[in-house]
């Protein structure tokens, strides 16, 4: 059988990836001189990293789970082979060889460049608050189990007669275990970690993010290390990027309810607008900021973040992250929030052309 229409013929005109399409192609135009170093110029041709990062980008909008399921959709999927720029009769890439190519790509800058193209995009169509933000941070499950936390000063012991050497029997129960003592194995940049009192820890990362309040989209993101004091430090880090000398207000929970990081924000040219925390001590928000409207207006904005943090572990599928350490587990993380920003500019936009 024979078909004479292209994959740009089969896509309806009102396809939600259409406008998606739009803002990536504009973005990827702008790191041409970028993408142009990633090219190599011995050996066989290899992926473009045009088309790698559409394809990641089509892995997180349709919560693929696998490199190699993905290639399996680009086969025989007309939408994916239209959006990564695949003609109908193109070959697609080995599942081996285009993990090797992204690997190159998480090497580099690629992610946060890509997310100030599509944030620049955004600022140009009048998207985003230059006065009103909100802070928040979450935990991301490490790509290590329990087995790996092991003691940093002792040797691992051999595997008991008839166990499986390649995944031994371990018993760490009555075992006092804490970062100080214990370091995972398998990926030992994560920190033994909890969100809350009476959940279980977990190897993890501490992921953080800066919104603007106007319509929610994601403008700063960091990834850390999971200690008790890493969501305040990076509130502060990022708080001090935002650009300009007029002041600011900044919406957080009651985790951020503390003496040093409200002096921090003021002296940054930040107003605190911290949820007060009067459960076991005294509030460092004082009448002086509760008093006001926009004290309450941030109060409600605030938790327009967690949609961001919610669509980023179950859509994106990093509530469990596949990578190991922390560069490469927070280029995902800064990617998934430029595809975070491309679905929301596009309701954005369709609801401004509606009105």
């Amino acid at each position: 059988m024979f078909s004479y229409l292209s994959p740009e013929q089969r896509i309806p005109v009102g396809h939600p990836l259409r406008a998606v399409r739009a803002f990536t192609d504009e973005a990827l135009k702008s790191m041409t001189e970028k993408f142009a170093v990633l090219y190599s110029t011995t050996g066989r041709p290899s992926i473009p990293p045009e088309k790698l990062l559409r394809a990641l980008l089509l892995q997180l909008l349709y919560s693929v789970r696998s490199e190699r399921m993905l290639m399996e959709q680009l086969n025989y999927n007309l939408l994916f082979r239209w959006f990564v720029g695949l003609n109908s009769d193109e070959p697609v890439w080995d599942a081996t060889v285009f993990s090797k190519n992204r690997d190159r790509l998480l090497d580099g800058d690629i992610a946060e460049e890509f997310f100030d193209e599509i944030l620049a995009q955004a600022e140009a169509a009048d998207l985003l608050s230059a006065e009103h933000f909100t802070v928040d941070g979450t935990l991301i499950e490490a790509w290590a189990s329990q087995k790996s936390f092991q003691p940093k000063d002792k040797e691992g012991k051999p595997p008991e007669q008839g166990d499986d050497p390649g995944n031994p029997t371990v018993n760490f129960h009555g075992e006092k275990r804490s970062n100080q003592t214990h370091q995972s194995t398998t990926d030992p940049e994560a920190r033994l970690a909890k969100k809350s009192a009476g959940k279980e820890a977990k190897l993890s990362y501490a992921g953080h993010a800066l919104m603007e309040n106007r319509n929610g989209l994601i403008i700063n993101v960091r990834l850390t290390q999971a200690t008790g004091t890493a969501e305040r430090e990076a509130a502060v880090e990022m708080v001090e990027d935002i650009t300009g000398d007029h002041r600011v207000t900044v919406g957080a929970d009651k985790a951020y309810d503390t003496q040093d990081l409200v002096r921090q924000m003021r002296e940054c040219n930040a107003t605190p607008h911290v949820a007060r925390n009067d459960s076991n001590r005294r509030s460092a928000i004082d009448h002086r900021t509760t008093r006001h409207a926009g004290y309450q207006v941030s109060q409600r904005k605030r938790k327009l973040i967690e949609e961001f943090f919610g669509w980023l572990k179950t859509v994106a599928m990093l509530r469990k992250t596949r990578h190991r350490g922390i560069r490469k587990v927070g280029w995902m993380f800064t990617f998934a929030a430029a595809a975070f920003n491309l679905i929301r500019m596009r309701n954005l936009m369709l609801a401004i052309q509606a009105a």
